[in-house]
């Protein structure tokens, strides 16, 4: 069993696979680029994703796409910010992260409420695991062989990608605890796509209970991915099936935390995976109703 995760004074249960719906306040964004531009569509976005059943909101203010400069840290908090302030206004019980590696952006956003830092550069400023730890909040520590915003996809890379993700992990979670952040306030992600190729990264996928055994919840960040592409032959947004298909295979097992854009979907495979699985129930008391047997008429 996967320990809770410590966030903001709670203890947050990861035997059941949890679901980080994706908020890009960023035009450039590789998935839904230039669909959600204004404030107001992005926090009628985010509310849709609570409203599907998201366990946890994870803002972006900059797109992880390698074709795009880096932004400004305080254009991407301004980005960011007041979608975290209204996040932890209007539902104060979902969870809200920043996906960002700069404590620039990092800092403001806990300031308002953020209670999870999600880094994509493997921890390269240390100084965000102390900013968690000041404010209480998760960090999501990933691995990468690459700088923020480098593509890198070399089948040369590493000779044993499993291992080579789990020690990285490991010395970057004693950076983390160096810092004064918890452990139980730590998930890793074993990075997806990021300098991997496809086949690198289905063979991490195939292996994660060596990542397991680090004792930690695993975020992975499956939407829409390349290696999807590469299986199915299909660009981002015609991957949701395959999205599907992942999650499934991985809530199999429990300690998972899923990055998805369509999360009504993502809690319906969950909820039937893990009801089939026999963790959990339904009453054998219950009969379906017939507002559920049939669809609506149309006339």
């Amino acid at each position: 069993m996967i320990p809770n995760l410590a966030v903001g004074g709670r203890e947050i249960s990861v035997n059941s696979t949890l679901v980080m719906g994706v908020v890009n306040a960023s035009p450039e964004s590789f998935s839904d680029g230039g669909r959600f531009v204004s404030l107001a569509s992005q926090l009628e976005l985010a509310a849709s994703l609570v409203e599907s059943g998201a366990d946890i909101i994870d803002v972006g203010g900059q797109s992880a796409v390698t074709n795009q400069p880096e932004l400004d840290a305080h254009i991407e908090a301004e980005r960011v910010v007041p979608i975290v302030e209204w996040l932890r206004g209007t539902y104060p019980d979902v969870l809200v992260s920043v996906d960002t590696y700069r404590p620039a952006v990092a800092i403001p956003a806990l300031a308002v409420g953020a209670q999870i830092i999600n880094d994509v550069s493997g921890l390269l400023n240390p100084d965000l695991a102390s900013s968690c730890a000041e404010y209480q909040a998760a960090l999501v520590i990933m691995h990468t062989a690459a700088r923020p915003k480098v593509r890198l996809q070399d089948p040369a890379l590493y000779v044993d990608v499993v291992t080579e993700v789990v020690t990285f992990l490991k010395q970057r979670i004693e950076v983390a605890t160096s810092q004064g952040l918890r452990l139980d306030s730590i998930v890793v992600d074993p990075g997806p796509d990021f300098a991997k190729t496809p086949h690198q990264t289905i063979e991490l996928l195939r292996h994660l209970d060596v990542l397991r055994a680090l004792g930690r919840p695993i975020l992975l960040a499956l939407s829409r991915k390349d290696f999807l592409g590469a299986v199915t032959g299909r660009t981002p947004r015609g991957r949701d099936a395959a999205t599907a298909a992942a999650i499934a295979f991985l809530a199999a097992r429990p300690g998972n935390i899923v990055r998805v854009h369509d999360v009504a979907a993502a809690v319906d495979v969950i909820a039937t995976i893990e009801t089939l699985a026999g963790r959990r129930d339904i009453s054998p008391d219950y009969v379906l109703p017939d507002s559920l047997r049939y669809e609506p008429r149309s006339d």
